[in-house]
This record gives C-alpha cells, sequence and structure tokens, in this order.
C-alpha cells in the first residue's frame, strides 16, 4: 500500500503526537509498505531516527503567519517564498514554539481548518502539487483533526482514501477565543464529513470527539497506542528508598503541581519519610515557571533534597530513567486521550497510579499494570500510592503483569497492523 503520514513538527519539544506517528511510519515501512512521512510547520524533535528526515517541510511556520498577516504576502511566487521552509531557518524558530498559546492563534486555527478556503492556500496547493509528483497514494492520513481543512483538496487532486487520527484537539479548540472556538467547531464538523476515517486511542476520546463532531460513528476504529520496546531494562522496583516517577511535560495541566503536592503527604507520613521522587520529561520556556513553583513548594515543605528533576532526555536517558522507578504518575487535569507515558513506565514493569477521569481507567482495564486513584484531588493520590507501596507482592503482580501487557499487546508493531486494517477498510472494494 502507498501511505503519506501528515504530521506537524513540534520544533524543539518533544511530542507524543511526533513520537506515534514516526513509530507507526517506521513499522509501516519495515511491512514492506512504501510510506511518505511529511512534516509541516516546523522540524520534528524526535528520540528515534526520523522518518521524514528526507522530506521537506511544509506549511513552514514563517510563511503560515506571514500568509495569515500580510495579504500582500499571500500573492508572492512560490519561489520566492519557499525558502522560509528550509529546515535550517525553521529549527531557528523552534525555541518558540513552545510559548505558542490557543488565545493567540485563533484566527489562524480557523485559517487553517478552512483549508483551500483559508489564507493558507498556497501552502495547500504546494503540498498538493508536490505529492501529485512524488506519490500517488492510496492512503493519506492526517495526524490530527487541526489538519482536516486539507481533506477536501487532497481527495479532489489526488482521487485518495483520507484518514484522521484523533488525538486531543479539544483542549486546544477549548481554549480558543470563543468566537474562533465556534467558528472551529462549526468548520470542523462540517468538514468531517469528507473524511473516510477517524483512528483514535480510547474508546473514551473516540465517542466524545464523535458526539462534538457529528461524524458517522461506522467511521471509527479505536486503536490503541503503541511503543517501541526495544531497549527497556525492568526495574527492580526499588524499596530502600522507593522511588515515585513523572515523565511528561513539566505543566500544570499534566498534573505536576498535583503529584508534588501528593509527594508532600506522603512524606508527612510514617511509613515513607524515605520516599524519592523524580521528576522527567519536556521542559520549555513556558513550562519553567511552573517548575520555579514547585521548587519553591518542595522547599518550603523541607524535601526538595528527595526530588530530582531530569528535563528534555535522550532515549537512552529517558530508559535509564524508568528503570530506576518503583511507582508512576501523571495525573493530567485534562482529558488526557490515552498517555504514551504509561506504556513507556509499564515497559520497564513499573506499576501506574492514575486519577479516575479521561481514558484513564480504560488503559488501566486494558493493562491491568496499575491502580485507579480513589479521587481526582492530592490526598486521594497519596492515599492511593501508599495503598500499593504498602504491599510488595501487589506490586509485584502489578509489575509483572504491566510489563507482559505492553511487550505482548501495546508495541508500535501491533499498533500498525492494526492502523493498515483500518486504511484497507476505507479504500474502495
Amino acid at each position: 500500500m502507498k501511505i503519506v503520514q501528515i504530521t506537524p513538527g513540534a520544533g524543539g519539544m518533544y511530542c507524543g503526537g511526533c513520537f506515534r506517528d514516526n513509530a507507526l511510519v517506521k513499522c509501516l515501512r519495515d511491512e514492506g509498505h512504501e510510506v511518505l512521512m511529511v512534516p509541516l510547520y516546523l522540524p520534528l524533535t524526535l528520540e528515534d531516527a526520523d522518518q521524514s528526515s528526507q522530506t521537506p517541510i511544509f506549511f513552514g511556520g514563517i510563511n503560515v503567519f506571514l500568509d495569515q498577516t500580510l495579504g500582500l504576502f499571500r500573492k508572492l511566487p512560490v519561489s520566492w517564498t519557499s525558502w522560509l521552509d528550509k529546515r535550517s531557518v525553521l529549527k531557528r524558530i523552534s525555541k518558540y514554539a513552545a510559548r505558542t498559546r490557543p488565545e493567540d492563534v485563533g484566527d489562524l486555527t480557523v485559517s487553517m481548518l478552512m483549508g483551500e478556503e483559508g489564507r493558507q492556500q498556497k501552502e495547500l496547493d504546494q503540498l498538493v502539487d508536490w505529492l501529485k509528483e512524488n506519490m500517488q497514494p492510496d492512503v493519506v492520513c492526517l495526524s490530527n483533526a487541526l489538519l482536516i481543512g486539507m481533506v477536501r483538496q487532497i481527495k479532489d487532486q489526488l482521487g485518495c482514501a483520507v484518514a484522521c487520527t484523533l488525538q486531543g484537539e479539544d483542549t486546544f479548540l477549548d481554549a480558543l477565543p470563543a468566537d474562533n472556538r465556534r467558528q472551529a467547531w462549526d468548520v470542523l464538523s462540517t468538514r468531517a464529513r469528507e473524511v473516510d476515517a477517524f483512528i483514535t486511542p480510547s474508546q473514551y476520546f473516540g465517542e466524545l470527539m464523535q458526539q462534538r463532531m457529528g461524524f458517522d460513528i461506522s467511521k471509527l476504529h479505536i486503536i490503541p497506542n503503541g511503543i517501541p520496546t526495544e531497549g527497556y531494562t525492568r526495574s527492580s522496583l526499588p524499596m530502600d528508598p522507593p522511588v515515585l516517577g513523572y515523565f511528561a511535560r513539566m505543566c500544570r495541566e499534566k498534573g505536576l503541581p498535583l503529584l508534588v503536592d501528593a509527594f508532600i503527604r506522603l512524606k508527612s507520613m510514617e511509613p515513607h519519610q524515605n520516599l524519592r521522587l523524580m521528576v522527567g520529561g519536556g521542559m520549555g520556556p513556558s513550562d519553567e515557571p511552573v517548575v520555579d513553583e514547585q521548587k519553591k513548594k518542595l522547599q518550603s515543605a523541607g524535601v526538595a533534597e528527595h526530588v530530582t528533576w531530569h528535563p528534555n532526555l535522550d532515549r537512552e536517558e529517558k530508559l535509564d530513567f524508568f528503570s530506576k522507578l518503583t511507582i508512576f504518575s501523571v495525573p493530567a487535569l485534562y482529558g488526557e486521550t490515552f498517555g504514551l507515558y504509561l506504556l513507556e513506565a509499564m515497559a520497564a514493569g513499573v506499576p501506574v497510579v492514575q486519577p479516575p477521569h479521561a481514558a484513564f481507567p480504560e488503559v488501566i482495564e486494558a493493562t491491568a499494570g496499575g491502580i485507579i486513584a480513589t479521587g481526582l484531588e492530592a490526598g486521594h493520590l497519596a492515599e492511593s500510592i501508599s495503598s500499593m507501596l504498602g504491599s510488595k507482592d501487589d506490586l509485584k503482580d502489578l509489575s509483572d503483569q504491566a510489563y507482559r501487557s505492553v511487550h505482548e499487546g501495546f508495541k508500535s508493531s501491533d499498533m500498525a497492523k492494526q492502523v493498515l486494517a483500518a486504511y484497507q477498510a476505507c479504500l474502495p472494494h
């Protein structure tokens, strides 16, 4: 099968969606399929070999912004503006990507959703023309629904099926200014009718987006995420001292302050006074104030020396990080679509404790690699972590199940087989 995977780059920040798509493309290529991975906006920042490294970047961040703000710029020929899409140029602005806030890009988001009717029409034409010259795909897959404005022109010009992955777009869209938010959801719902298949990693998020977008439920495919499991060293589950881990973007939305509060509570309990906390994951300029706030909180509580910080680790460093943990939690506050970090922890045999909302109960049920906290507050989280640490036998049983589940059913290759079946289902028969 000939497949095009279109994925936005996050510049200098690690991005779970980029990791997923990159691993998917590698697995599909390993199975003998011809796959092009096309990056948008900025270069991809990845742990593994970049599957898009031989492909030009389209909708470069500079061009997209100038198309939106300068009417004259939109009239310039591509030969005058294409140099702004060079990787060397885009890498220089990548550090600013983490500072982009939904409230600042409402008009731009709506314009992108409008596709050939939006202000980035020139960029869309350039992408479609390039695809015409380089591949006649059977399927084009869009990494998320914010790219849905491309569907109409891709189908008209290339005559192929278009699939779209759903990966947490609601949080971004709901943070847009009110007028932009209403318009964006309206356009999204209209354009969703043109998509041949929607793929999402959890029943929770698939049903949520189907209700909000109104697409035909028969087009929905629930395919859990998978990860490359090579290289993971199984944790020995240290207990002297036990180590609580967090690995995600170091921000409020992922629940870092909540976990820090739970850790401080645990440290006040006699059985857990030797507990340690390791915090890892992505940290950009916009995350630094949140991290500084947590460090001050820990200092005030007298436990700062029992916490270590590990920002922006590469893959080898990340694998080493997980091998040192006893227990893991990322108590995200919003409606998490899945949580790749759960699979990463469980691949090292580290049991997880997650809040009772969003996709977390679904993931825990599917893997049996952890427990759901008794509630959404720091006290509930601390209570559940304490309970797990209190029984070495239960901890070991959960560790065994976590390790087995991921290595036997949640690998990237498992995900790729299911995705390929979804692609085949939307082709003409």
